[in-house]
C-alpha cells in the first residue's frame, strides 16, 4: 500500500473534520483572493481613469506676482515678468525623449470677445488635439472638425441662446455650432470653443497661446521624467501634473490596497493555526494507527509524509474552492464597495497563487504535527491498543 492511498483512506475515514478544514481553508484564501482582486481592479480603474481624463500635464507662463502698497493702502496682486507661450513652444514638447508617451498636445488661447451683444470667454484650440484630450466630454452631437465650426459649453449655450445646428456669428462670420457641451462644472461651461487659428485672428495674437495642455498621465508613464523633459525645453514655462480628478480616489484605493494585505496577513496566520489544530487532533486521534504502522516497519519519514500529504491535500482543494469563491465574490461585491463599471474578471494566475497559499498553509500547519507523529515510538502508540 502507498503513502497516498493511507491519507487517502484516512480521509475518507474522517469526513466530518476535513469538511471543516476545507471549508476554512477556503474561506480564508477566499477573503484573501476577493481582496487583492477588489484592489487590482480599483488600482486598474483608476489608472483608466487617469487616461480618460485626457490633459494631466499643464504649461503655463512663468510670471511673478507682486503685493503692491502706496501710501498705505493694498494695491493687490500684480502680475509682472509673464514670459507667453508661443505655436513654437508646443512644438517643442513632441522633441523630447519620452514623445511615445504623449497621446496629445493641445495649446489653448483663451480670451473674452463681443458676440451678438454678449461678452463671452472664447477658447482657441487645435479640435484634433482637443478631441483626444477632452475624450470624457459628453456632448448631444459631434465633435467641431473645421474652423467654420465651433462648440458651446452649457452655460454659454443658455447665454446666447444657441444650440447644436445653429448659426454662431463670430467678427461677422458664421459658424456652425456643432455640439453643446454637457456641465462639467469648469470654466468650459462658460467657454466657446474654436479653432487656434481662428481664434488666434479674432484676439490679435498670431501665434500666441495662454497655455497648453497634455495627455501624458498614462498607465505606466514616466511622469515626472515627462515634466522634466518639457520643463528643459520650455524654460520660460511652469509645468506641472495634473490630478485633482482622481487624486482622491488613488489615495482610498492605496489605503484600501494597504488594508488588504493586513487583513490577508491576518487570515492566513490563522488560517494556519487552524490547520495545525485540526491535524493535531487527528494524530491524536490516531495514535494507535501510527503505532501500528511503525510497528509493521514505517520509517519516521513516511509517517510525517502520509499526515503532511492529508494537510496538503485538503488544502490545495481548499485553495481551488477559495479561489473560486474569492473571484465570484469580488466579481459581485465590485460595482458596490469599490464603484466598479465593469466585472471583475476570472484571473487563473490568481488560482496559482491560491494554490500557492493552501500549499504554505499546508506545509505551516501540517509540520509540527507530522514531526509530532513521526517522534512516537511503536511501544508507547501500541500502549492504547
Amino acid at each position: 500500500m502507498q503513502l497516498r492511498h493511507i491519507a487517502w483512506a484516512s480521509l475518507n475515514r474522517r469526513k466530518a473534520r476535513f469538511a471543516f478544514l476545507l471549508v476554512a481553508v477556503a474561506l480564508g484564501i477566499g477573503t484573501v483572493i476577493a481582496l487583492v482582486s477588489l484592489s487590482a481592479a480599483m488600482r486598474t480603474a483608476v489608472s483608466d481613469e487617469l487616461d480618460r481624463f485626457g490633459a494631466n500635464i499643464i504649461v503655463t507662463p512663468k510670471s511673478q506676482l507682486l503685493d503692491l502698497a502706496y501710501g498705505g493702502i493694498a494695491v493687490g496682486g500684480v502680475t509682472v515678468d509673464a514670459r507667453e507661450l508661443t505655436m513654437a513652444d508646443a512644438r517643442r514638447i513632441r522633441t523630447i525623449p519620452n514623445t511615445r508617451n504623449i497621446a496629445a498636445v493641445a495649446p489653448k488661447l483663451v480670451g473674452t470677445l463681443e458676440v451678438e451683444g454678449k461678452r463671452i470667454v472664447i477658447v482657441g484650440t487645435d479640435l484634433r488635439q482637443e478631441r483626444r484630450i477632452k475624450s470624457w466630454w459628453q456632448i448631444d452631437r459631434r465633435f467641431a472638425e473645421s474652423p467654420d465650426e465651433v462648440m458651446l459649453g452649457s452655460e454659454a449655450s443658455r447665454m446666447l441662446g444657441k444650440g447644436a445646428d445653429d448659426l454662431l456669428v463670430l467678427d461677422g462670420s458664421p459658424r456652425r455650432v456643432t455640439a453643446v457641451v454637457s456641465p462639467t462644472g469648469s470654466m468650459d461651461d462658460r467657454a466657446v470653443f474654436a479653432d487656434l487659428g481662428v481664434v488666434q485672428q479674432l484676439l490679435g495674437k498670431p501665434d500666441a497661446v495662454s497655455f497648453i495642455e497634455v495627455s501624458a498621465l498614462c498607465r505606466g508613464c514616466p511622469i515626472e521624467d515627462i515634466v522634466a523633459q518639457i520643463g528643459a525645453v520650455i524654460p520660460q514655462g511652469r509645468v506641472a501634473p495634473i490630478r485633482q480628478a482622481v487624486a482622491a480616489r488613488e489615495r482610498a484605493v492605496l489605503q484600501f490596497t494597504r488594508f488588504a494585505y493586513v487583513v490577508s496577513s491576518v487570515v492566513l496566520l490563522v488560517g494556519g493555526l487552524v490547520v495545525m489544530t485540526t491535524m493535531m487532533a487527528t494524530v491524536t486521534e490516531r495514535t494507535q494507527e501510527i503505532g501500528i504502522l511503525r510497528a509493521v516497519g514505517f520509517r519516521r519519514t513516511q509517517v510525517a509524509r502520509v499526515v503532511l500529504l492529508e494537510a496538503l491535500g485538503v488544502n490545495v482543494a481548499g485553495g481551488l474552492t477559495g479561489w473560486l469563491a474569492g473571484s465570484l465574490a469580488a466579481r459581485l461585491l465590485g460595482p458596490v464597495l469599490a464603484e466598479l463599471s465593469t466585472p471583475i474578471p476570472l484571473d487563473g494566475r490568481l488560482a496559482f497563487v491560491a494554490i500557492g497559499l493552501a500549499i504554505l498553509l499546508g506545509a505551516s500547519g501540517g509540520t509540527y504535527p507530522a514531526l509530532r507523529a513521526a517522534r512516537m515510538e511503536p511501544s508507547q502508540a501500541l500502549r492504547h491498543i
